[in-house]
């Protein structure tokens, strides 16, 4: 049974989570201040350690959920009546858009540092393959010569070029491609890498 304390710990934790969220999300990873979020969950500075180890556990907390909105989101994307070629698409197109629409909290997936020594702990590590947890059923069908090992590292490339591409040009990197072009030239992408899955089977 959940104590009284147990429960106002979690509703402040809570509370916390949603107001680092809003501060990431309105000023990115730069933006996040301890006494504002404090603040702005209506708390003492104090309080934060109360229900967070630090400042850097409820960044993991906010990627937490973003992680889970963009796995819900790319598990949405799918259909089964899709070929994996459009099954593809559809995961490339839905992950630019999700990027598109949660730009900071998107980049603060990616971005956010712990300080020297420190490790990330195995509850968020664990989060991490809803990344590419979608892209591998389809991949299957195209390559069902691939053993499981090969088959997800696979996996892994195939995200990380769709995502090097998304995020040059959402940081304007001069090799970006210009935002009115980034969802038709993802889009070429993959049809490239899905075209060249095909020719490595022959």
């Amino acid at each position: 049974m959940t104590s009284k304390a147990e429960t106002k710990r979690e509703n402040l934790r809570r509370r916390l989570i949603d107001s680092a969220e809003v501060a990431i999300r309105e000023g990115g990873l730069r933006g996040l201040k301890a006494r504002d979020v404090t603040a702005r969950a209506g708390c003492a500075l104090g309080g934060l350690y109360n229900a967070v180890q630090d400042l850097d556990q409820l960044v993991m907390l906010v990627n937490s959920r973003t992680l889970g909105r963009l796995g819900a989101d790319l598990k949405n994307a799918v259909t089964a009546e899709d070929t994996p070629t459009e099954t593809m698409q559809a995961l490339a197109a839905t992950y630019v858009e999700f990027a598109l629409q949660n730009t900071a909290l998107w980049s603060a997936i990616f971005n956010h540092r712990l300080p020297e020594g420190a490790e990330i702990p195995d509850w968020h590590k664990d989060e991490y393959p809803v990344l590419i947890a979608e892209i591998i059923a389809p991949l299957k069908q195209l390559r069902p010569d691939l053993p499981p090992d090969a088959l997800r590292l696979r996996a892994q490339t195939l995200f990380a070029s769709v995502h090097g591409v998304v995020q040059l040009a959402i940081h304007g990197r001069f090799v970006g491609v210009p935002l009115s072009m980034l969802k038709s030239e993802v889009a070429a992408l993959v049809d490239a890498m899905t075209r060249g899955i095909h020719l490595v089977k022959q």
